[in-house]
């Protein structure tokens, strides 16, 4: 499936719009990755293993959203986004969003 941050694919037309397709999923803080992050703030430096979480929350959003756009027939997800907010204090939500598409070659 292809996936792109862009209203449209060069070399390819749209031919039908399927709609919304979105994923998200909400993931909270781990009290022992909140306490070295705590100490990495201290000392400066990249922040691990909240990259690692915000990676594999991505990945896991991009998934449910793909599967959304599988199950509506669409072989192509146009103008992807991805956004977060706080749900409580310690957990986030990433959502990722797009505009599910049947596209052949023009």
């Amino acid at each position: 499936m292809l996936v792109i941050n862009t209203e449209s694919v060069p070399g390819k037309e749209i031919v039908k719009i399927l709609g919304l397709v979105q994923g998200n999923t909400i993931r909270a803080k781990h009290a022992g990755r909140d306490f070295m992050a705590g100490l990495k703030n201290i000392v400066g430096g990249e922040l691990t293993a909240y990259t690692e979480l915000l990676t594999e929350a991505r990945r896991e959003a991009m998934q449910r959203m793909l599967n959304q756009a599988e199950e509506l027939g669409a072989n192509a997800v146009l103008n992807v986004r991805f956004t977060t907010s706080a749900i409580t204090a310690g957990a986030a939500e990433l959502y990722a969003y797009g505009t599910a598409v049947v596209v052949v070659e023009s």
